[in-house]
């Protein structure tokens, strides 16, 4: 499986630099964006295309990052939960092992003294 996602991400990093080989003209083009609400009137900079691509791209991986590194600490601690319960049940295992056990009468129940109960 490990070798299946590092060709898989190669794989998506020569996509990636081949749309950005043939399309460079096109993604080094400058744009800038204009903001009209009632009296408000804002307009950018002039701004590549390659940031207006590449800013989201890295947020997304940003957000990703920040996800995965949270739920590995919630499973973390849940393993962690689970091996503490786990050893409290091979506790309780050992100590139903080692209690006394009493013969079997025949009659469904059983003596202290092994004797069948009248």
């Amino acid at each position: 499986m490990r070798y299946l996602k590092f060709i898989f991400s190669v794989v998506i990093v020569l996509l990636i630099i081949t749309i950005i080989v043939e399309n460079n003209e096109t993604l080094s083009t400058t744009v800038h964006f204009n903001f009209n609400m009632f009296t408000i009137h804002y307009q950018t900079n002039e701004i590549s295309i390659y940031y207006i691509a590449a800013v989201p791209f890295l947020l997304g991986v940003l957000i990703t990052v920040a996800y995965g590194i949270f739920d590995r600490f919630r499973l973390k601690r849940r393993v962690k939960d689970l091996y503490k319960i786990i050893r409290e049940k091979d506790k309780e295992l050992d100590v139903l092992r080692r209690a006394p056990t009493f013969p079997y009468n025949g009659t469904g129940g059983t003596t202290h003294t092994g004797e069948a109960a009248v």
